[in-house]
Order: structure tokens, then C-alpha cells, then sequence
């Protein structure tokens, strides 16, 4: 059984702003997130992304924490989390993240010029933070190996003009107040 698809179309919707939006384990925490989801998608971008030779998974606080560190553990990949938080430590760059309802301002430490990086996150809507988050590693001079979500929630979004191709493990879309599978495995 796919965990996954099932626990998605389950997801209640809500809407914040103009913006429907699903809550649901990976994105939100809420349902509790059961150890068996997490770990059939862990398996899932294991097997999907591009982790030759990566340095380092890279992240956005917060929902991506999970996920990403579930990865590193089973990689041995070392993790960065992009924090909302400023430290003033060397080499901390800021970023400005929008939302499809929030903006903020992140910030990268540990991600050196050379790194080679994986870039993994909870979901793909707007494109707005990892747009952000990939401008600030190509400022630090970092190699953007491969950038993956869990989901993507379908349409536009602000990483279709450039040149990276987000991989996902499920594409869906909000329809008539339900979660639509559109693409059951994703994309890459």
C-alpha cells in the first residue's frame, strides 16, 4: 500500500489567505506522522534523488527537518538546516523566503563554497523558498546536485524558468476542497 497517496487523500484542507492548503503529517506534523510513512518516503527519495557524490543535505527549517534528517541517517550524508533564526556566525548568508502564504527571512551556515548539495523539502507549491533557498547556494558558490520535494502541489511555480528540475515523490492538486492525486510518482 502506498502510505503516501492514502494518507494524502485523507489530508483535511483549509484555507489561509485565498490559499487552499492540505494538513497532513509531512507538511504540517498534524495527524501525527506515523514511522511507517516517513520511512516509505525516505526509501522513495533515496531511490530517487541524485546522491553521488553529495557533501551535504540541505534544508529549510521547519518541515523539511524530519525528513531530511531521516535521509542523513540513513546516507550518512551530513544535514544543514536553513534556520529562521540569524546567529551572526562567519559565513552566514540571508535569504528571503515567500510563501504562497508567509514571507521570512533564512539563513545559511555550514555551506561552503565547492559543497555539493542536495536540496530536499516537504512540499513544492509556490516554488518561493526553494527559488530562495537556490539563489543563496549559487551566491555561496555551492553545486546544487539535485533538488527534491515529497509533494508537489501542481501549477506554477517559480523554479519552472530556471534550470533545476525539482524531483517529487507525488504531485497533487487541491480540487472542490480535496487533495487530487494528479501524478502518483511524482517527477524525475
Amino acid at each position: 500500500m502506498d502510505q503516501l497517496k492514502e494518507s494524502l487523500l485523507e489530508a483535511p484542507i483549509i484555507e489561509k489567505d485565498g490559499y487552499h492548503y492540505f494538513v497532513h503529517p509531512i507538511s504540517d506534523g498534524i495527524p501525527m506522522l506515523e514511522p511507517t510513512l516517513l520511512r516509505e518516503i525516505v526509501i522513495k527519495i533515496i531511490r530517487k534523488a541524485d546522491l553521488e557524490n553529495v557533501d551535504k543535505i540541505v534544508t529549510p527549517a521547519a518541515m523539511g527537518i524530519h525528513i531530511s534528517t531521516a535521509v542523513s541517517l540513513m546516507t550518512d550524508i551530513p544535514l544543514v538546516v536553513i534556520r529562521k533564526r540569524q546567529y551572526g556566525l562567519d559565513g552566514e548568508v540571508s535569504l528571503s523566503q515567500q510563501t504562497g502564504y508567509s514571507e521570512n527571512e533564512m539563513f545559511i551556515n555550514n555551506v561552503d563554497e565547492g559543497d555539493r548539495v542536495l536540496l530536499l523539502d516537504d512540499v513544492l507549491s509556490t516554488g518561493g523558498t526553494m527559488k530562495a533557498v537556490t539563489q543563496a547556494l549559487e551566491y555561496i558558490g555551492a553545486d546544487v546536485v539535485d533538488v527534491c520535494a515529497v509533494i508537489k502541489k501542481v501549477g506554477a511555480n517559480e523554479l519552472d524558468d530556471t534550470d533545476y528540475q525539482v524531483k517529487t515523490l507525488i504531485n497533487v492538486d487541491v480540487q472542490d476542497g480535496e487533495v487530487v492525486i494528479i501524478d502518483e510518482h511524482g517527477d524525475g
